[in-house]
């Protein structure tokens, strides 16, 4: 089984990608999965059981946190891991083909990274991607898309600035994320030779 990741900046079109390769590789015969490490998340389920704000406070990015909340995030995050382990394992015995995901433990850790400043987490053991994809996207386009972050540019540039650094550290492929959604799924089927 292929794993695919791809990540970036929170509306740099990860979601739409991701869709566009799941239908084009169903459209092939293939059994897809569709993952999302935010969603997968055992901090996202634990404070969906305690949170009772509205479906609007629920989707607002968290853009501080104190030293508890960032220690937390890296003891969840190590959960996680060992979790998605356990569901690669379960799908390759059922045989799926592929395994989309849609933010990857990559963008857990660049998360962890931007609330501490020094995470220190860049050697994570983590599963490696069989294709490692980064949608490195201007904030400023960002910003100009309907769907707009709630943070802001000042919080997609610093973000930007350590997405770009550890793109490096992991060998992530960059693809330019500031063309049409359908320059980008091209590139995207050269990379994965689909």
């Amino acid at each position: 089984m292929k794993i695919i990741s791809i990540s970036g900046l929170d509306g740099s079109g990860k979601s739409t990608q991701i869709q566009l390769l799941k239908n084009y590789l169903e459209s092939q015969g293939k059994r897809v999965f569709c993952f999302h490490a935010i969603q997968f998340g055992i901090a996202n389920k634990i404070s969906g059981l305690f949170s009772k704000k509205s479906s609007f406070e629920k989707n607002k990015s968290i853009a501080a946190a104190n030293f508890f909340q960032i220690w937390l995030r890296k003891i969840f995050l190590k959960i996680d891991i060992f979790r998605f382990e356990k569901l690669v394992k379960k799908l390759e015995k059922e045989g799926y083909d592929y395994l989309l995901t849609d933010r990857y433990f990559y963008d857990s850790i660049i998360n962890i990274e931007y609330l501490s400043e020094n995470s220190n987490l860049s050697a994570a053991k983590i599963t490696k991607p069989s294709i490692a994809i980064y949608l490195q996207t201007d904030p400023k386009m960002i910003m100009q898309r309907e769907k707009k972050p709630d943070q802001g540019i000042e919080y997609l540039k610093k973000k930007k600035e350590i997405y770009d650094r550890y793109a490096k550290i992991w060998n992530l492929k960059i693809i330019d994320g500031n063309r049409s959604k359908e320059e980008i799924f091209e590139e995207i089927k050269k990379e994965g030779h689909f």
